[in-house]
């Protein structure tokens, strides 16, 4: 297979039984704008048979709309959304032998037993639902089971960790963003902070009455970066019962390679390229600076993984890979087929088997299970539209 990636025995047979949660990646929008298949190995970081081989069970297909589809008025974030949920609902039609939807505990345990990824759809951004709570409900029937509150633009509602905003933006979490968290609990949703300000970050921790988690964040100790949590943040995560996904993106793991991708971005072969579409183009940024940016190793990451485990604890720290939403990848970790090397060096740094399965995937399945219930077959049937026409006829 492309991309076969070889592991100590012990670290293989934990990879066998597929145990990987990854609460974040960007994959579907290879689908929706370039016609990728997502079920066999191609191009970008993400794809369900590299994952299967590298021991993913569970995947967060995330839905993230570029702000300027909200920018262009009412409804153009909203069919943004809707457009990649799709692509996410026809993988799972056409190849339910890779994927399965998995809105609840149960869902997840039947697609992980028949051999596929018990994928959840998620939000990436709560500018997607328009201020409606309508809209948040509407995701939801529709499989959505997460959402990121905020990504880097501030909505009127909540504030992200972007410097620099207007009057009209709250400090942190306002009346309404209050009434979407709540909303959020009541539904069986995740409620997901990475992106959210510091401010933002603890009202939804005192707003919400169910563990969250962060997807796809780092440690500000490490390298001070606005999307990194702090060692306060990643305890007071701790206490919630939520989990914080520790992110692959190299301009999150280390001050030096996030400069180093900065000036790769300004070099001439860089601004030359030219892409038939924002993600085609973004594909193309990847792999130019996968090859032109100095090789930034694994071990960095590993830092900032056992760092939260220092500071969270074992029961608190999981994976968000941002795979397919990021522009490089640390060397050793170019891949849905690499995960395997996460269980490798925490098997050689000394933590057994449970601890290990824990990090890789059985944290962040807590979480999603206290979140959106057990689940019963009738509920399934009412809630998953997996026979439901193309976004295109049903949201016309």
């Amino acid at each position: 297979m492309k991309d076969e990636v070889r592991l100590s025995p012990a670290a293989a047979a934990l990879v066998a039984e597929r145990p990987v949660f990854d609460a974040h990646a960007d994959s579907l929008q290879r689908a929706l704008d370039l016609g990728h298949d997502l079920a066999v190995a191609g191009r970008g970081h993400l794809d369900l048979e590299r994952g299967a081989a590298g021991g993913l069970g569970s995947l967060v297909f995330v839905s993230w709309v570029d702000p300027k589809f909200h920018e262009q008025g009412p409804g153009g974030a909203l069919a943004r959304t809707r457009d990649l949920l799709g692509e996410f609902h026809r993988l799972a039609r056409r190849r339910p032998d890779r994927v399965g939807f998995a809105g609840n505990a149960r869902a997840q345990r039947a697609a992980r037993a028949r051999g596929a990824v018990a994928g959840i759809p998620g939000i990436e951004g709560g500018h997607s639902i328009e201020e409606s709570l309508d809209n948040l409900e509407w995701f939801f029937e529709r499989g959505v089971r997460v959402m990121t509150l905020v990504w880097n633009n501030h909505l009127s509602w909540i504030r992200s960790c972007q410097a620099g905003a207007g009057s009209t933006i709250p400090e942190g979490l306002n009346d309404f963003g209050r009434v979407v968290v709540h909303t959020m609990n009541e539904l069986g949703m995740v409620v997901d902070l990475s992106h959210a300000g510091e401010r933002s970050f603890y009202d939804a921790l005192d707003a919400t009455q169910k563990p969250v988690i962060a997807s796809h964040s780092n440690c500000k100790a490490l390298h001070g970066h606005q999307r990194n949590l702090t060692d306060d943040q990643l305890r007071a995560l701790a206490q919630n019962g939520g989990v914080v996904g520790i992110v692959f993106c190299t301009a999150f793991v280390d001050a030096e390679a996030q400069q180093h991708d900065a000036t790769t971005r300004e070099t001439a072969g860089m601004k030359a390229l030219i892409g038939a579409n924002d993600s085609d183009l973004f594909l193309l940024q990847s792999e130019y600076m996968q090859n032109e940016a100095p090789p930034l190793p694994m071990e960095r990451v590993m830092d900032h993984l056992y760092h939260a485990i220092e500071v969270a604890g074992i029961d608190h720290v999981g994976l968000g890979s941002d795979y397919d939403g990021i522009q490089r990848t640390p060397q050793g970790l170019e891949h849905a087929g690499c995960y395997g090397r996460i269980a490798e060096h925490m098997l050689a740094r000394g933590f057994d088997a449970a601890d290990v399965r824990k990090v890789l995937g059985g944290n962040m399945a807590r979480v999603f299970d206290t979140a959106t219930g057990p689940g019963t077959a009738a509920h399934d049937a009412a809630l998953v539209p997996l026979e439901t026409p193309s976004p295109k006829e049903e949201w016309a």
